[in-house]
């Protein structure tokens, strides 16, 4: 892996702000039209295939406040699964994090909300999912590149939510 080679201005702050409200806007959107609109990634490699996007919705792990990320995903079988690539920076995003912390969560896929639990893939796993997330999404080993950190990829299955009684 060669770290050096992602471009600087990808670590400027006007691009994490940009980057912060564009998720803002995009999972506005999403919920607003049931993921009609905001529901396929269509920049870099998405430009040409586009990719599907969902909605996931994370706990904080010190403030415990509500977040949500779309994210790009890659359907399997019953299991949805989602990178944590954060376009190559250094550190886990925090949405990653934050799963560790708290893996059972929900994610909007379109107009449907899943009850799901978040894992990280290991070993054999891992490299099969990685290999399908690249035929998918081929910035993914862009990213991998620009980064010494092992990317994570986490499978999402789902669970049933709590009965209420």
């Amino acid at each position: 892996m060669d770290a050096n080679n992602r471009p600087d201005q990808l670590d400027s702050p006007v691009v994490a702000r940009i980057i912060k409200y564009g998720s803002r806007v995009q999972t506005w959107v999403y919920r607003a039209t049931d993921g009609r609109l905001g529901g396929k990634w269509r920049i870099g490699s998405g430009f040409r295939k586009p990719v599907p996007t969902l909605l996931l919705d994370h706990r904080g792990r010190r403030s415990g406040r509500w977040f949500t990320t779309p994210l790009l995903y890659l359907d399997n079988g019953a299991d949805l699964v989602v990178v944590a690539s954060q376009g190559g920076l250094p550190r886990h995003p925090q949405w990653y994090r934050n799963l560790l912390a708290h893996p059972d969560t929900v994610v909007q896929v379109g107009g449907e909300v899943r009850p799901v639990r978040a894992r990280v893939a290991t070993g054999d796993e891992r490299a099969g999912l990685w290999t399908r997330l690249v035929d998918l999404y081929a910035d993914f080993e862009t990213y991998q590149a620009w980064t010494d950190r092992t990317i994570p990829v986490v499978v999402l299955e789902p669970r049933r939510p709590p009965v209420s009684g």
